[in-house]
C-alpha cells in the first residue's frame, strides 16, 4: 500500500507513511467530535426517563472533561501529523527533484521551458504542500469517518440511516464525474499562468533590447493580453468548479431534511422513540460537516493530480548513469563515427571521427551551426551520442557517471554564467576546497587582478546577478580563472577569448600556454589568430569533418580553412570610406 501511495502522490516512503498517519489522525479527530453528541444523547435520555440522580452530575462532568481532553489530544495529533509531517516532506521533495535534475542530461533542459521547471520546483511543491497539510488527509478522513458513523447508525434504525446517508453516494459520484472537467479548466489556467511567467521573465531579460528598438509598448501590450487571458481562465475555472461544488453541498443538506421527514413519520407511527429521533437529528447535524468542508476544496484536491503529474514527469525521466570510477589510460579524446541530433528532424553531427591527443591543442573550426560546440559538449557527456562512440583514455564516456567524468574537464563557455556572490566565491567554484591564496593565484593567471583591485571591496565585492557589475571581458576572465583553479587534465575552450580585447587576449593566451602543458585541449574559435597556434585543426561543416590536419598543411589545400583565413584577413584590413 505504501508503494502505491508513493507512486500515486509522488511522495517519499516517509511521506507516504506520514500521509497514512495524517488520514488516521483526521479520522480520529472527526470521530472524537461526535463524543459530545453521545454525552448529550445519554443526558437527554436520562432526563426524559426521569433518572438523573445527583451522582450522575459528576459522571457527566467527568465525561465533558474527558471529551475536551480527547478533542485536544486528537487535534494535537492531527496538527503534528498533517502540518509538521507535510512540511518535512516538502523539503525532501524539493531536494529530491533538485537531485533528479542534477542527474538529467542537458537534452532534457533543451526540451523544457525553464519557467515551467521553476514553477514545478517552487509552485507545484508549494501547492502539494498546502494540499497535503490542509485538504487531502481531511477529505479521505471525512469519507472514512462518515462511513464508520453510517455503519453504526444502521444498528439503531435502518430507515433513518438510509434517510441520512442516501446523499453520500450521489455526492461522491458528483465528485468523481467533476474531476475530468475541473482538470481541463486547471490545465488551461496553468498554461496561461506559465505564459505570463515566461512573458515577465523574458521582459526582464530583454529590457535593454526592447528599449533600444523602441519595442517596449508593443511587447507590454502582448504581456497585458496574456495577463487578461490568465484572469479570464481563473474566472472560468471558478465557475467550472462551482457548477459541481454548489449542487453537491445542496444535496448533502437534503440529508437533514429527509431525516426530519422520515423520522417524524416513524415517530408518529410509533416505530421509533423520541430519543432515537433526537439522536439522529443530532448526528446528521454533524455528520456532513467534514464532507461539506472537503467539497469546498474539491477543485484543489482534483487539480492536485496535475501538479503530481508534472513532478512525476521529472521523476520518471531517464538519468545519465555510469560507473563511479574513472581511471583512463591517458586523456586522448577519440570520436568514432559519431552521430547526434537534438531533435528527430535536425541532424547536427554525422559520422564524425577525429582524435584530440593529450599534450596537443585541437581546434574545432567551421561555419556557424557546423557542430563545433556540440562536439565539445558530447566529449564531456553533456549529451549522449545517438551513433558511434566517444572515448577518453580508451573508456567510453557513456559508461562513466557524468559527474565523475567532469572531474577531468575544465570548461570555459562562450556564454559565461556567474552567481550573485563575491569575486572570490565565483572563482572558487572551480575547486571548492581551494584556499584564498590559490583562488587569487588563478585569478592573476587569468588577468583578473587588474580589475578586481579596483572594485569597492576587491576580492570580497559582490558582482550581482550573473556578474551584472562587470563587463563582458571581465566576466569571461573570471570564467577562465575557474579553469585555472580546477587544473583538470582536459580543457574545453568555447570561444574563451571572444569578449577580450587584443591586449587581454594576448595575456590570456600566454597564461593558457602554461595551463595546457601536457593536457588535452579542445579549442573552439573563430579568430584564425587563435587557431594558428593549434597542433591540429578539425574543420566541421554541415555536421561532418570536412578537413583535418595541422594549420600549415590545411592552409596549402585551398579548402574551407584557407577561405576562412583569407576572409578574416580581408575583414581585418577593412576600413570605413
Amino acid at each position: 500500500m505504501i508503494n502505491r501511495i508513493k507512486k500515486r502522490f509522488a511522495l517519499s516512503r516517509e511521506g507516504a507513511i506520514g500521509l497514512v498517519r495524517a488520514v488516521a489522525a483526521c479520522t480520529v479527530g472527526d470521530l472524537v467530535v461526535m463524543f459530545p453528541i453521545g454525552l448529550l444523547y445519554f443526558l437527554v435520555s436520562d432526563f426524559l426517563e426521569g433518572i438523573v440522580p445527583e451522582n450522575h452530575y459528576a459522571l457527566y462532568g467527568a465525561g465533558i472533561a474527558a471529551a475536551l481532553i480527547l478533542i485536544f489530544l486528537s487535534e494535537l495529533w492531527k496538527y503534528n501529523a498533517t502540518y509538521f509531517s507535510t512540511y518535512r516532506e516538502s523539503g525532501r521533495c524539493r531536494i529530491r527533484l533538485a537531485e533528479k535534475l542534477r542527474r538529467l542530461p542537458l537534452s532534457f533542459f533543451g526540451k523544457k521551458d525553464l519557467a515551467d521547471l521553476t514553477n514545478t520546483m517552487l509552485g507545484d511543491v508549494a501547492t502539494t504542500e498546502q494540499m497535503f497539510s490542509h485538504y487531502v488527509p481531511q477529505f479521505y478522513a471525512s469519507v472514512i469517518s462518515t462511513c464508520l458513523i453510517a455503519v453504526s447508525l444502521f444498528f439503531y434504525d435502518w430507515h433513518l440511516a438510509l434517510a441520512a446517508l442516501w446523499v453520500l453516494p450521489i455526492t461522491l459520484l458528483i465528485v468523481r464525474l467533476s474531476k475530468r472537467v475541473q482538470n481541463y479548466f486547471i490545465r488551461k489556467q496553468n498554461a496561461a499562468q506559465i505564459a505570463v511567467q515566461d512573458g515577465v521573465q523574458e521582459c526582464l531579460e530583454t529590457m535593454r533590447d526592447l528599449k533600444s528598438n523602441n519595442a517596449e509598448e508593443e511587447y507590454m501590450n502582448e504581456l497585458y493580453r496574456k495577463i487578461d487571458v490568465l484572469e479570464s481562465r481563473h474566472m472560468k475555472s471558478e465557475l467550472g468548479i462551482a457548477m459541481f461544488v454548489v449542487p453537491a453541498q445542496m444535496i448533502l443538506k437534503l440529508g437533514i431534511a429527509t431525516v426530519a421527514l422520515v423520522g417524524s413519520s416513524l415517530l408518529i407511527n410509533g416505530t421509533i422513540t423520541l430519543i432515537t429521533f433526537f439522536m439522529f437529528m443530532l448526528v446528521v447535524s454533524r455528520i456532513y460537516e467534514p464532507m461539506s468542508f472537503s467539497l469546498q476544496n474539491l477543485a484543489a484536491i482534483n487539480s492536485l493530480q496535475i501538479n503530481i503529474d508534472r513532478m512525476n514527469e521529472i521523476e520518471n525521466c531517464m538519468e545519465q548513469v555510469g560507473k563511479g570510477e574513472f581511471k583512463p589510460n591517458g586523456y586522448d579524446i577519440i570520436f568514432e563515427n559519431v552521430g547526434f541530433a537534438y531533435t528527430d528532424n535536425e541532424t547536427v553531427l554525422q559520422n564524425v571521427s577525429f582524435t584530440a591527443k593529450q599534450g596537443e591543442i585541437t581546434a574545432l573550426i567551421g561555419p556557424s551551426g557546423g557542430g563545433k560546440s556540440t562536439a565539445a559538449k558530447l566529449a564531456a557527456r553533456f549529451w549522449d551520442t545517438d551513433k558511434g562512440k566517444i572515448t577518453v583514455g580508451g573508456i567510453d564516456v557513456k559508461t562513466v557517471d557524468p559527474e565523475q567524468l567532469l572531474t577531468a574537464f575544465s570548461i570555459v563557455f562562450q556564454d559565461v554564467t556567474l552567481f550573485n556572490n563575491t569575486v572570490m566565491e565565483n572563482i572558487r567554484i572551480g575547486r571548492k576546497n581551494a584556499t584564498d591564496e590559490e583562488v587569487m593565484e588563478a585569478a592573476r593567471l587569468a588577468n583578473c587582478d587588474e580589475f578586481v583591485e579596483k572594485l569597492p571591496k576587491k576580492w570580497n565585492s559582490n558582482i550581482g546577478e550573473n556578474g551584472s557589475a562587470l563587463s563582458g571581458g571581465e566576466r569571461q576572465r573570471i570564467s577562465i580563472a575557474r579553469a585555472f583553479l580546477k587544473d583538470a587534465p582536459i580543457i574545453l575552450l568555447d570561444e574563451a577569448t571572444a569578449s577580450l580585447d587584443v591586449e587581454n587576449e594576448t595575456a590570456i593566451q600566454s597564461a593558457l600556454s602554461k595551463l595546457i602543458k601536457d593536457k588535452t585541449v579542445l579549442l573552439i574559435a573563430h579568430r584564425m589568430r587563435t587557431v594558428a597556434g593549434a597542433d591540429k585543426v578539425i574543420v566541421l561543416s554541415q555536421g561532418t569533418v570536412a578537413e583535418q590536419g595541422d594549420p600549415k598543411k590545411l592552409l596549402g589545400q585551398n579548402g574551407i580553412y584557407t577561405r576562412m583565413v583569407k576572409l578574416q584577413t580581408e575583414s581585418q584590413n577593412w576600413s570605413i570610406g
